[in-house]
């Protein structure tokens, strides 16, 4: 990988889930900050990721309050944020809250790869 490596937040109460997705983007290169509740995420923000990866049903402030208020602040506007859920309207919910993407749990590998190389490579 060139230049500074990316960092990548993810936002999710699903330890199993934050094991996985850190296992695969470690294995990618990318160095990975862990919040387990919507309320860390805006402290976690302040490191500055590259791209947040945001589960939607989380204690504290769910997924789609968060991702409302980081595209509202001009520190965090343009930081990626993919929207997780299991939810079967996922796809809805994250572009309701100003996602610029979504996965739907259980995830393959290779799509959570490809999107967030898409997004950090747009």
């Amino acid at each position: 990988m060139e230049g500074k490596q990316k960092t990548i937040l993810i936002a999710d109460d699903d330890q199993a889930i934050v094991d996985s997705m850190t296992a695969i983007l470690d294995h990618s290169g990318y160095e990975v900050l862990k919040v387990l509740d919507g309320t860390s995420v805006m402290q976690a923000v302040k490191a500055q990721p590259d791209l947040i990866l945001l589960d939607i049903q989380m204690p504290g402030h769910d997924g789609q309050a968060v991702c409302k208020q980081l595209k509202r602040q001009a520190t965090t506007k343009d930081i990626p944020v993919i929207m997780v859920s299991a939810s079967m309207d996922v796809r809805n919910k994250a572009a309701q809250a100003g996602a610029d993407d979504y996965l739907e749990k259980p995830f393959d590998m290779d799509v959570l790869q490809q999107k967030v190389f898409s997004l950090l490579n747009r």
